[in-house]
């Protein structure tokens, strides 16, 4: 298996093949998790930087996970830490920690598109971590799995994610990746916080949160992200909980073997109440556990034996 690209940017423009291929990979590698010794030699004496410009509990402990079990060597930066606090550039940082020979950088970044910039500068392989609300796509491509291995196919199921879709990151991903494995997206969430002629990207928009959940064979839940909100765009977070959280309620509307997920962090109460969060329609913790092997899988293709 190989990829034919050196980054991985995002999910726009990659083909159903690629994806395929990186969630095919992300299977096979899984198992070394499991194993008494979770390491394998496959990228000894490669060194991977892991810049996270933003913080980050999941992404930047799986990617670094991802990297060790397969035995490459490691470097963590934040921006706290770095000499981007004395004024200097993210291209001119990036410059320096190429000059240490690394293979591959780890960016998260709250600027849309500062992934595709250190792209253009640097000559090694660059992973987008997440950039602002742009794209997250090591989250859509877990999100997919995760839903593969629940529902044992991607094309032909009705996917609704319900939420702050405007700030979402993880929403847009999501979207083009699914659409691209032929899924079906319905959004829903407070009007003020979906995008306009969101319908010309491919998700319909649900005029209910009934609507949203009675059809969907997969519900995932956004974070309301409080953080990158400049205006106010709904009442109250007790409100917002009330016409658009996931509780028993909506779980009794929903069909039986529905799937419900979470990017995660999960504002308990909010987004969802604890006993949807952690009752059987749930498959958050194995979106957890997928995100290692998807960056397992990504290392392995972009910088490991096959790379193109």
């Amino acid at each position: 298996m190989s990829l034919s690209r050196r980054n991985l940017l995002g999910l726009d423009g990659m083909s159903a093949g690629e994806i395929t291929t990186i969630l095919d990979t992300a299977e096979n590698l899984k198992e070394i998790s499991y194993r008494p010794i979770r390491k394998v030699p496959t990228l000894r004496g490669k060194t991977i930087v892991h810049f996270f410009y933003e913080a980050s509990t999941r992404t930047r402990t799986s990617f670094e996970l991802a990297a060790k079990r397969l035995s490459a060597d490691t470097v963590s930066l934040s921006a706290s830490t770095s000499s981007l606090t004395k004024g200097e550039t993210l291209i001119d940082t990036a410059k320096n920690l190429l000059a240490m020979s690394p293979d591959c950088i780890v960016i998260r970044h709250s600027q849309s598109g500062a992934p595709h910039l250190l792209a253009k500068h640097i000559p090694i392989s660059i992973i987008n971590a997440g950039d602002g609300a742009h794209e997250h796509p090591t989250q859509g491509l877990l999100d997919m799995l995760t839903i593969r291995q629940a529902k044992g196919r991607l094309d032909g199921l009705k996917v609704s994610i319900i939420g702050d879709i405007t700030h979402s990151r993880v929403a847009r991903s999501d979207l083009i990746g699914l659409n691209t494995m032929g899924s079906e997206v319905t959004f829903y969430g407070p009007r003020t916080l979906i995008p306009p002629a969101v319908e010309s990207l491919g998700a319909k928009v649900a005029g209910s949160m009934e609507e949203a959940v009675a059809d969907a064979d997969v519900i995932i839940m956004l974070r309301v992200q409080q953080e990158r909100l400049t205006d106010v765009l709904f009442p109250t977070l007790r409100e917002y909980a009330q016409r658009f959280g996931l509780g028993m309620k909506e779980m009794k509307a929903a069909k039986k073997d529905v799937v419900v997920m979470h990017p995660g962090p999960i504002n308990r109460g909010v987004e969802m109440s604890p006993e949807v969060a952690d009752g059987p329609w749930s498959v958050i913790l194995d979106q957890v556990a997928n995100g290692v092997a998807v960056r397992m899988a990504l290392l392995y293709l972009l910088i490991g034996p096959e790379a193109a």
